[in-house]
């Protein structure tokens, strides 16, 4: 038995319009996860260092954070060197090579960086920078650490 052919076929609509709207919830939300960052560091002088916008760092770059008490996060989330070491070998795996950004506070020892900068270049990675803030902030780190010390702070 043939059907009848329609006069007015419609295309429902719905289900489209509910699935962009799922994705564009995805990507907002999965945007500002990778925006996020550790607010309690405190970037080191870097006046006399390349400036780039945000709008001028890749795409496929990493950002990690050294805190001065050596916490090593993505994100908000805290990181072991090792897990940095995974995470960088598998965006290595599927993209190739990418820039690591190391966001570490001034007062961070070394030795929490060199681990970081360990595990990324352990695996493959030897493109490391890192970000600095663009003005002069010594005499204020020192009026603060002073005031510390006397316990005016």
């Amino acid at each position: 038995m043939a059907r009848k052919p329609q006069e007015n076929p419609a295309l429902d609509m719905t289900p489209m319009i509910d699935v962009v709207f799922e994705l564009i919830i995805f990507f907002v939300v999965t945007l500002t996860e990778a925006q996020k960052k550790d607010e309690s560091i405190e970037l080191e002088d870097g006046r006399h260092g390349i400036v780039l916008t945000p709008e001028e760092l890749p795409p496929t770059h990493m950002m990690i954070d050294v805190a001065a008490n050596g916490r090593i996060s993505m994100g908000d989330k805290t990181l072991t060197p090792d897990e940095i070491g995974r995470r960088v070998k598998e965006k290595f795996r599927r993209i190739g090579e990418f820039p690591v950004m190391i966001r570490a506070d001034f007062a961070t020892p070394h030795r929490f960086v060199a681990q970081v900068m360990n595990a990324v270049t352990a695996n493959g990675i030897w493109k490391i920078s890192f970000v600095a803030i663009g003005e002069d902030k010594t005499h204020e780190r020192k009026r603060l650490r002073l005031l510390k010390q006397r316990g005016g702070y």
